[in-house]
């Protein structure tokens, strides 16, 4: 069903020098545009009459412009709009997304200059989005951001969950302050990556979460990140407002723009119960529709791969430790003795497809198979790899036969080392060479810093970089799966063969020091408001001394806190990373792994708070089953949901894979139970859950057969 009314239904218009105002459909959300003193711009939002953001500046500043988009602004003219309808996306945490939203766009000239803006404000029932666009003219052609000066004033001193602010990675733990800490607490936040640009002692990355003192939930980001630098949030302590601070590119400029054209979107999502926070499609609602006309090639993937015992240093990526230096056509590395730990050989990786062969999974990953690793990282290379080059004991149609005559898919690895241009260069060809052996899905790379030097990842150059590699892969159908790239921003809507990202602290990290037992009770609320990660769950073994006595990191979960990921942290992309072996030691828990869906009909959240537990029923696209996962923070507790989700009348039988009565997961982390048991919608569970724990139920319509001596929840 779609509806556009065009009219004054949803706005109260008293002149043009007055407020204008617009209602969400339920009524829920007050938005209200002014002209302040001066013609500044200003907008303010409540929600069940109190104020989310209280009044804030809009505008921006232009590079060698007197004036600038800031201020001596009149209104002539207001549209409004109503929109409702509903789109089917490729794959999903549902089957229909509704897209339903008032409308109002308003449009200022600017006294002495007579350029022209318009700032369009879409107010859903879940927050608000709004955005500037830049109508063609004579007097606004072609010109430079400086900075966007977007407020965000808060209402208070907030409970935050922030990462810091930076250009070039959002590789961070999360820290939970009031909003006046984060400046005392911005150093200590800052840990060591690759590659890091921080740039304020009180700047932080969107998406931003924060709780108020009287339980208001409020997340800051952005939606439909294109052909612009991506946004920061820089806070006045004093006052708690946060300004936008856009990514520079290599000269310190935010922006090239040429007229017609538009900003991302700036969303607001709020609500009184955080579960609506993490079911909010806003992000994804103001992106366009998709644009690949033929979709049947996309489809969500489970796979293993050759990268844990990469991340442990139980392999090595290198081929060989005889030279210092490599060029690419140059070096013959047939002529070089093998360094004995490449990971990407033949025989392993047969071990892998006979894996995933036999446990049902589709595809299997592969890092390191590629001439070029010896000298990749940390030397700015800009001729680093050429994606087509395999290492000798990497033979790429022979392991693409066998994977074949076995059922699985294999999966390409393309590191870039974040030489962007070289990648550029490169990618038709890599793109083709992957069509011709039988690979449909990458997974890319941008480690280190950018080449061209002096650009960071999160500029607008680059930004569009991103973009132009996933339109290109489209052209060769290819499913994309960008890590380092910049945090998503629904872009998933347009081209869903962006199947995931990494783009936040994932799994790799318990191997470099571990992450905090609560990570993933926030990534939700902050990383997957604009689409899938690839986070890389299923750890078994946390002590990664036994993969590689070198390595005395520790997996900072226990089992069923891992098994529980695969449906607290949606992603049509899931991987089981763990090495084989360590399924095989517990293939009661590992069963999870092989059932679990990847693509749903419905989601429903049932607990939430940040930082400290999440619970998700999701129902098996096209079938009858359902799945539940549920994972806890730092401290142990009681999770108590209902079975409502399920369909009335039936009965199911829910195998609920907990954590063990002394679990723990630092001390005790491979103590799990698992227990069988009939449910009908009426049935109630409370199950306990350990620090760093969790729970993973499976349900599956009742039989005869599979519910025999099964006693009632």
């Amino acid at each position: 069903m779609k509806k556009t009314v065009l009219g004054f239904l949803v706005i109260l218009i008293c002149g043009f020098a007055s407020a204008q105002q617009l209602k969400s459909p339920n009524g829920n959300f007050t938005m209200q545009f002014s002209l302040a003193q001066g013609g500044v711009p200003t907008y303010k939002l409540d929600y069940k009459g109190k104020a989310v953001v209280k009044t804030s500046k809009l505008g921006l500043e232009l590079k060698k412009d007197d004036k600038s988009l800031l201020n001596d602004f009149v209104v002539t003219d207001t549209k409004t709009a109503t929109f409702d309808e509903s789109w089917k996306p490729v794959w999903g945490e549902v089957k229909a997304i509704r897209n339903h939203y008032n409308e109002l766009a308003v449009t200022l000239n600017q006294n002495g200059t007579n350029r022209s803006i318009v700032v369009r404000f879409r107010l859903f029932d879940e927050g608000l989005g709004f955005r500037y666009e830049f109508p063609q003219q004579k007097n606004l052609t072609y010109f430079v951001i400086k900075e966007e000066k977007t407020e965000f004033a808060m209402t208070g001193d907030h409970t935050a969950f922030w990462i810091p602010g930076d250009y070039d990675t959002q590789e961070y733990d999360y820290t939970t302050s009031k909003l006046s800490e984060i400046e005392a607490l911005m150093k200590k936040s800052v840990t060591a990556n690759l590659s890091q640009t921080s740039f304020s002692n009180t700047g932080v990355q969107t998406s931003l979460m924060m709780k108020s003192a009287n339980g208001l939930y409020i997340n800051l980001h952005e939606a439909a990140l294109i052909n612009y630098s991506c946004m920061h949030l820089n806070l006045d302590p004093k006052t708690f407002t946060f300004t936008s601070w856009l990514t520079p590119d290599a000269k310190g400029d935010k922006g090239y723009m040429q007229a017609p054209c538009v900003s991302p979107w700036r969303t607001i999502i709020a609500s009184d119960d955080a579960r609506d926070i993490l079911s909010s499609k806003i992000t994804l609602n103001l992106n366009e529709p998709c644009k690949i006309d033929d979709t049947s090639w996309i489809h969500p993937v489970k796979y293993v791969g050759v990268w844990w015992e990469m991340i442990t240093n139980k392999s090595t990526w290198a081929y060989t430790d005889d030279v210092p230096t490599v060029e690419l056509g140059v070096t013959d590395f047939k002529k070089l003795k093998p360094n004995g730990k490449h990971g990407a050989n033949n025989a392993n990786v047969r071990k892998y497809i006979d894996f995933a062969a036999l446990h049902g999974f589709d595809g299997v990953l592969v890092e390191g198979w590629n001439e070029g690793w010896e000298d990749w990282f940390g030397h700015s290379k800009d001729y680093v790899f050429d994606f087509v080059s395999a290492y000798p004991d990497f033979d790429v149609k022979a392991l693409h036969e066998y994977a074949k005559s076995k059922g699985v898919k294999m999966i390409m690895h393309h590191e870039t080392s974040s030489s962007v241009r070289n990648y550029e260069r490169h990618m038709d060809k890599a793109y083709q060479f992957m069509k011709d052996n039988g690979y449909d899905a990458v997974k890319s790379g941008y480690v280190g810093d950018i080449l061209p030097r002096g650009e960071n990842h999160y500029s607008q150059w680059i930004i569009n970089h991103y973009q132009y590699a996933i339109e290109k892969a489209a052209d060769y159908k290819i499913m994309v799966n960008a890590h380092e790239a910049v945090r998503p921003t629904g872009i998933c809507r347009t081209y869903p063969n962006l199947i995931g990202n990494e783009a936040a602290r994932g799994t790799e990290y318990q191997s470099f020091g571990g992450s905090k037992p609560n990570h993933v009770t926030l990534l939700p609320f902050m990383r997957l408001l604009g689409g899938p990660m690839d986070y890389t769950p299923g750890i078994f073994e946390m002590d990664l001394t036994k993969l590689n006595p070198d390595n005395h990191s520790h997996v900072n979960a226990t089992i069923a806190n891992q098994l529980a990921l695969y449906v607290t942290l949606y992603s049509p992309l899931q991987m089981a990373a763990d090495l084989p072996e360590n399924y095989n030691r517990f293939l009661d828990a590992f069963q999870f792994i092989k059932d679990v869906a990847i693509d749903w009909d419905e989601s429903k959240y049932l607990e939430a708070e940040p930082g400290q537990y999440i619970s998700v029923a999701r129902k098996a696209k096209d079938k009858q089953d359902w799945f539940v996962g549920s994972v806890g923070g730092n401290d142990p507790r009681t999770s108590k949901i209902d079975f409502s989700f399920l369909e009335k009348g039936k009965s199911y039988v829910a195998t609920i894979y907990a954590d063990g009565k002394d679990a723990h997961y630092k001390t005790n982390p491979q103590a799990y139970a698992i227990r069988k048991v009939l449910v009908t919608n009426k049935s109630k569970l409370s199950q306990w859950v350990a620090a760093g724990g969790g729970y993973a139920i499976s349900v599956v319509p009742a039989t005869s057969e599979n519910s025999k001596g099964l006693k009632k929840l």
